[in-house]
């Protein structure tokens, strides 16, 4: 039985985490020995790996300068499990894969980068250095897997090795993200909806690059020539962005028309509850949002960045990014679709059960695994 480890900075909410915890639960099932290594305790995907009876080991890291003791703990962990792939997602657990290799020299060593950009105007000197060093050091890694085509090309584009990389997309759960009359029915009635109101939706973390401010903008101007239109931002993030976001609300003379719903955890029920989902970022890899929202029968407006269009192919509409009037354009005339009588939504959930469920996922990821294993085998009996 082949041992999979997989190596990330924390179990929190967010994309990449539960992408882990979806993929690891899936090889389980076809039969691989999977373990997580994390650094910082208290993720709220903790209970989920644990339900599954997966190995998930915290390294108790103290904070940012907590180096050689936490080294020296993972180094311990990863002698005992000795697996035959170590799996880092995310740029801190990609470098210490090749930090790792000498005390480990059989174990192969894949990469996992789930971004598309580096975002200098978000990203703090310590984040633009270990890039350098991915960038510097992805020629010594067995496999480096991306999530987006458009993250393959700015990746390689920046000296990236390209023999090492691979797209793999992300792998949406089609068993729980699926059409629900019954949750639709229980948030609509929790936000105060009336069933002909058209309810818009953009989930995400509040993070300038999911860019609020250009979906404000185009409700603010769609609200000028609809009344039966609400909008609502499903999502947390830090205080004082959100304090701005409120603001501009009130400046655009929206307030009424916003709902702020913060983090949820029902998240297939938040979709379901929707008429269109917006997402209106400037910059994007793989959007988990988009695709849970279209299995759940829901079409989508979103802008022309990372593989979002790729995502919707003709389920949606594709807008440029930073375009109020664009996008107000665009929720309009899916508006007026939904009203038509030839308007299908089966095909939007369709697109995704056929090109991005779990299983499609897995697939690609068991295939990668075992290719590696071959290669292995293959330069063995050559040396022979």
């Amino acid at each position: 039985m082949h041992r999979i480890t997989f190596l990330i900075r924390n179990l929190n909410f967010g994309g990449a985490q539960r992408q882990l915890v979806t993929l690891v639960k899936g090889l389980k099932q076809q039969g691989f020995d999977v373990s997580v290594l994390y650094f910082y305790p208290g993720g709220a995907l903790e209970k989920d790996l644990k339900d599954s009876n997966i190995p998930a080991i915290c390294l108790e890291k103290r904070g940012r300068w907590h180096l050689f003791s936490f080294f020296w703990s993972l180094v311990q962990h990863l002698k005992h499990i000795h697996p035959h792939v170590l799996h880092g997602y995310l740029a801190e657990s990609n470098l210490l894969t090749i930090l790792l290799k000498p005390f480990l020299p059989k174990t192969k060593m894949i990469w996992g980068i789930r971004e598309s950009y580096m975002d200098r105007q978000v990203s703090d000197w310590l984040a633009y250095i270990i890039f350098q060093l991915e960038r510097f050091l992805s020629c010594f890694t067995d496999l480096i897997i991306i999530n987006s085509h458009a993250g393959q090309i700015y990746y390689l584009n920046q000296g990236f090795t390209a023999a090492k990389m691979m797209v793999i997309p992300n792998g949406i759960d089609i068993d729980r993200f699926k059409p629900d009359r019954e949750t639709r029915t229980k948030v609509r009635m929790e936000w105060g909806i009336l069933e002909d109101t058209i309810l818009i939706g953009l989930v995400g973390r509040l993070d300038l690059r999911k860019d609020h401010a250009t979906f404000l903008k185009a409700a603010a101007l769609l609200c000028k020539e609809r009344q039966d239109v609400r909008f609502v931002c499903v999502g947390s993030g830090p205080e004082n962005y959100a304090r701005e976001l409120c603001q501009m609300a009130e400046e655009l003379s929206i307030s009424e028309k916003i709902i702020w719903a913060g983090g949820r955890a029902d998240m297939p029920a938040v979709h379901n509850a929707l008429n269109i989902a917006v997402s209106s970022s400037y910059t994007e890899g793989f959007s988990n949002v988009i695709g849970e929202a279209m299995a759940c029968d829901i079409p989508c407006v979103v802008t022309d960045v990372g593989d979002s269009a790729w995502i919707v192919g003709d389920t949606g509409i594709v807008v440029p990014p930073k375009n109020p009037e664009a996008l107000k354009n665009a929720m309009k005339k899916l508006i007026e679709n939904l009203g038509a009588n030839n308007f299908n939504r089966a095909h939007i959930r369709q697109r995704i059960v056929k090109q991005f469920s779990v299983q499609q996922l897995v697939i690609k990821t068991e295939a990668a695994f075992l290719s590696l294993f071959c290669d292995s085998i293959s330069k063995s009996q050559k040396s022979m």
